[in-house]
C-alpha cells in the first residue's frame, strides 16, 4: 500500500487546534483596549508559527494555522461575504449535548440584507502567513461550505426583497464561492476544505423536523446543498485538491445531532464533486460504516476515529480494527485516518489538554503509517 501524495493524506486533521493560553489573553486584552490591532497580530502570527512547527515534528503532511484568528470555524467567513449582516441584537439560541447534559447559549445572528458578493479574497493574508510557515506540510486552508450560510437561519435569515426568489440567492453564493476558490488558487493554495455540518446534521430526524418546522424543504435539503457546493467548485483549477469535512456539532466537547450518515450517503458520495470526505465515526452516534459501500473508486474517506472531545488516547489496536471493518465497504486504499472534528471549533476549544492534542495527533500518524505504509 503506497503512501499518498495528494491531499487527503493517510494521517490527517480537521483543522482547528486547541487555542494557547496567551493568545487567549491578547485575544481579550485587545477587546478590553489594552493592546492594539499590531500587538494583537504579532501574537497570532507567533502563536501560528509555533503551532505548525509542531504539525510537522509530529509528522502530519497537512498543516494549518489551527484557525488561531478565527472566533470561530464558519462566521468569521460568512460574515466577510458581502451582503451578510451580522446581527447582534437578534441572537440565536443553540443547544448542544454531552455526557453530563445539555449545553445551551446564544450566538450573534446573521441576516442576508444585499445582494451575495465577493469583493475581496477572504483570509487571503491568513493563508499567504500559513504557507510561509510551513516546509515539510501542504498548506491546508478550511472555510465553511456555502451551504451553512443558509442552513444557520433559513428563508427567514434572507431578505424576500433582496431574493424573493432562493435560486438567485444561491447562484450568487455559488458565484462568490467560485471567485474565492479561484483567488486562493492563484495565492498557491492546493489544499481547501469546505466544512459543512448541515450534511451530517440531516442524518438525524430531529434536524429534519426542524428545518420542515420552518418552511424548508429536508427531504431535499441535501440535494439542494450538493448542488450548490458543485456549483461553486465549478472553475477550481487541477492544481486543487478539495475536501469536505461533515461532523454533527463541536462545541465545548458536546455535540448537536446524532445518527449515522445514510440519508444523505448515496447523493453524498456519489454526486458531490470532492477529492474526500472527512467523516464521523469516534462513537454509537455516528452509526456503522455501511454507508461507504456507496463510496465510488476515485474517492478518498477519511475515517474521523479519534475523537477531539476528551482526551484519553485511543487504542491503536482497536482504531486498526475498525479501519478494518470500514474496508469491508470500500477499499482499504480509499481510507485514511484523522480526528473526528476540529480540537477547537471555536476559541473555547474543547475539554482536553494541549499535550493531549499532539499525543492524538501522533497515534494518528504512527497508526496510518503501520495500516498504509
Amino acid at each position: 500500500m503506497s503512501p499518498r501524495v495528494a491531499p487527503p493524506f493517510r494521517a490527517d486533521h480537521v483543522g482547528s487546534l486547541l487555542r494557547p493560553e496567551r493568545l487567549l489573553q491578547a485575544r481579550e486584552d485587545h477587546a478590553a483596549g489594552r493592546i492594539d490591532d499590531a500587538e494583537l497580530h504579532r501574537i497570532e502570527d507567533e502563536s501560528i508559527t509555533s503551532v505548525v512547527k509542531a504539525q510537522e515534528e509530529i509528522g502530519l503532511q497537512s498543516a494549518t494555522d489551527g484557525e488561531f484568528r478565527r472566533s470561530s470555524w464558519h462566521m468569521d467567513f460568512l460574515y466577510q461575504l458581502d451582503g451578510v449582516e451580522r446581527v447582534d441584537d437578534a441572537d440565536l439560541k443553540v443547544q448542544f449535548h454531552n455526557a453530563e447534559g445539555d449545553i445551551e447559549f446564544v450566538t450573534p445572528d446573521l441576516r442576508v440584507n444585499d445582494k451575495i458578493k465577493l469583493n475581496g479574497t477572504i483570509f487571503a493574508d491568513a493563508f499567504t502567513y500559513l504557507s510561509k510557515q510551513t516546509t515539510t506540510a501542504t498548506p491546508k486552508l478550511t472555510i465553511p461550505s456555502p451551504g451553512m450560510l443558509h442552513y444557520r437561519g433559513g428563508r427567514a435569515a434572507i431578505d424576500t426583497e433582496v431574493y424573493p426568489d432562493l435560486a438567485e440567492f444561491r447562484a450568487d453564493l455559488a458565484a462568490a464561492y467560485r471567485a474565492e476558490v479561484r483567488a486562493l488558487a492563484d495565492l498557491g493554495c492546493h489544499y481547501l476544505q469546505l466544512d459543512d455540518t448541515s450534511l451530517a446534521y440531516l442524518n438525524d430526524p430531529k434536524q429534519r423536523e426542524m428545518l420542515r418546522d420552518r418552511g424548508d424543504d429536508a427531504e431535499h435539503a441535501h440535494l439542494q446543498t450538493i448542488q450548490l457546493i458543485n456549483e461553486s467548485l465549478k472553475e477550481r483549477p487541477d492544481t486543487l485538491s478539495v475536501t469536505t469535512h461533515m461532523c454533527r456539532g463541536n462545541f465545548r466537547s458536546s455535540w448537536a445531532a446524532e445518527g449515522g450518515y445514510d440519508f444523505v450517503a448515496e447523493a453524498l458520495f456519489n454526486e458531490l464533486q470532492v477529492d474526500g470526505f472527512f467523516l464521523e465515526f469516534d462513537d454509537e452516534r455516528s452509526g456503522t460504516f455501511a454507508p461507504l459501500r456507496y463510496v465510488p473508486e476515485g474517492k478518498q474517506v477519511v475515517l474521523g476515529l479519534v475523537t477531539t472531545k476528551r482526551g484519553e488516547l485511543e487504542s491503536k489496536d482497536d482504531l486498526k480494527r475498525k479501519i478494518d471493518e470500514a474496508a469491508k465497504y470500500v477499499d482499504l486504499d480509499q481510507l485514511c485516518l484523522s480526528p473526528q472534528c476540529g480540537f477547537a471549533s471555536t476559541k473555547d476549544g474543547n475539554s482536553l489538554t494541549f499535550d493531549d492534542e499532539v499525543a492524538k495527533l501522533r497515534l494518528i500518524v504512527e497508526t496510518a503509517a503501520e495500516v498504509w505504509g
